[in-house]
């Protein structure tokens, strides 16, 4: 009997304990850690859908050499760029002006017919268009800075989405060197034609460039057999200590002219054949070579990208960077479509 009654009295509590223990627990902390998500939103709450990028959006196509011609997205393609162009190393803001000015600079190549490349829009020749480096290959350069360098030059294309450099409402040619010797200078200076956004401007770069100093030395009978290749009216017949006069020098400081055994001859042309780092030289000869001592690297003409570092140290946003080198220009959204 009392088996029984013992029996009924655990029925009755199972019974009345039951609805309490199937009842939710939704109380602030009670969720249970790894729970499963049910993938439902609080009726208060929007979706929202990420704006797609406008550099996405652009298709640029890339002559690799070879006849091969690649197709990639313009963020793609500017990341290539930028990581290839100036050191992962530099400042954010000095990443973000790289990449507004390889974004213009590519924008106003598209839609032209190059003869270097027909059926492309930009290559990787850096004597006809831009740098170039696959990501691959650049984490490889760059060892265990591999991961914050690739995310640097990200962030560089991202928060700059879509911006380029304009005059009068048109992408300009955004060009750009390595380092200067104080000064940058006017486009008119070194090619020949006027352009009012490339004018000479102070750049505060110095003895923190790599190779900022440099000297090249050439035999004195290789020099004589190259000049007089280019400029067959140089009379080398004397001493070597004598065949360099006057030079005139840019508004920079560079080499606009010397002459050369009674012959003018450019500080353009004479970094080419030389392969010297700028055109910001001085030279001696003697018996055996003549020497140029040399400061700075590149052409002079834009951007310096060792100043757009310096600028972004001191402070510098990457706006006030491109309008400093790119003398009254304006930041905007353009389409290649026009």
């Amino acid at each position: 009997m009392k088996q029984v009654v013992a029996t009924a009295l655990a029925l009755l509590l199972l019974l009345f304990l039951l609805p309490l223990l199937l009842v939710r627990q939704d109380g602030p902390g009670t969720a249970q850690e790894g729970a499963v998500p049910t993938g439902e939103l609080p009726i208060d709450r929007t979706v929202v859908t990420p704006a797609r990028s406008e550099d996405a959006a652009v298709t640029v196509r890339v002559s690799i050499g070879d006849g091969e011609v690649l197709t990639l997205p313009l963020d793609k393609y500017l990341w290539r760029v930028v990581a290839a162009e100036m050191p992962a190393s530099f400042e954010p803001e000095a990443l973000k002006a790289q990449t507004v000015a390889a974004r213009t600079y590519t924008l106003a190549k598209m839609g032209r017919t190059v003869q270097n490349h027909p059926d492309a829009d930009v290559c990787t020749d850096i004597n006809c268009c831009q740098a170039y480096i696959e990501p691959d290959q650049a984490a490889e350069n760059w060892g265990e800075n591999a991961q914050v360098y690739t995310a640097k030059i990200s962030a560089a294309v991202a928060d700059t989405d879509g911006v380029a450099a304009l005059y009068d409402g048109a992408p300009i040619q955004a060009v750009f060197f390595s380092s200067a010797a104080g000064r940058t200078v006017d486009a008119v200076e070194v090619w020949g034609n006027a352009v009012p956004y490339l004018s000479g401007v102070d750049s505060p770069e110095g003895e923190e460039v790599p190779n900022y100093h440099s000297t090249a030395s050439v035999p004195v009978e290789e020099f004589k057999r190259t000049l007089l290749a280019k400029v067959p009216q140089a009379d080398l017949s004397g001493p070597p200590s004598g065949w360099f006069g006057e030079t005139v020098r840019n508004s920079a400081g560079g080499v606009s002219s010397v002459t050369v055994g009674g012959a003018a001859v450019t500080g353009s042309a004479l970094r080419e054949l030389f392969s010297l780092r700028s055109a910001n030289f001085t030279v001696t000869a003697d018996e055996s070579a003549v020497t140029f001592s040399v400061t700075g690297y590149g052409h002079g003409v834009g951007m310096s990208q060792y100043g757009a570092n310096a600028l972004a140290r001191q402070g510098k946003t990457y706006e006030e960077i491109l309008k400093w080198y790119y003398t009254g220009i304006e930041l905007g959204r353009y389409s290649p479509a026009g």
